[in-house]
């Protein structure tokens, strides 16, 4: 599928809404030109749980979509959980990419188990600088707050998305579905 030999590392980072749809508008981009593509999604809770409309949508797309996440970090043992979960994920990635598995990866919310500790940056980038010329290595798209610096220098395209307006400050409004999920 693959039309040209360097693989790109796109980085949607920042503190504002729209990070994951991005993400999710790259994978149907890529589902559109026959692409093989795959999510790994971290933190966040299951998205069969979440009722998820991007989940919903890829996967009859044919998305392969593996979840590595319990949920918010601050509720219960979901910090500890998110630690393992994201060594998993970050196991099941690479192997991925070894495989030549696939022409595009999301890794959603992944850099939040870089800022929060739970893999090291530094090791992340120097496998994914080691990896990335070798034929078979997808396009990763990677979202999240607080994208650490050595990944942005990583990254081929970083986008800062800053929020301007949020409608869920204004106070008593919750989770709109279709919009936040």
């Amino acid at each position: 599928m693959k039309a040209q030999t360097q693989a790109l590392i796109l980085v949607y980072t920042g503190n504002g809404k729209g990070k994951s749809c991005a993400a999710m508008g790259q994978l149907v981009r890529a589902v559109g030109h026959q692409g093989r593509c795959a999510v790994a999604q971290f933190i966040k809770q299951d998205p069969e749980v979440l009722d998820s409309g991007e989940y919903k949508t890829v996967k009859q797309l044919g998305v392969v979509w593996k979840q590595f996440g319990a949920g918010f970090t601050w509720v219960g043992e979901n910090d500890r959980l998110n630690a393992e979960l994201a060594k998993k994920g970050w196991e099941q990635v690479k192997r991925w990419i070894s495989t030549s598995s696939f022409d595009l990866i999301v890794l959603d919310e992944f850099t939040y188990t870089l800022s929060l500790g739970y893999l090291d940056t530094q090791e992340i980038c120097s496998w994914l600088v080691d990896h990335r010329n070798k034929e078979g290595f997808p396009h990763l798209v990677i979202t999240g707050r607080d994208a650490p610096k050595l990944l942005l220098e990583v990254a081929d395209m970083v986008s800062e998305i800053q929020e301007v307006k949020h409608h869920m400050r204004k106070g008593g409004m919750s989770a709109v579905p279709m919009i936040e999920f």
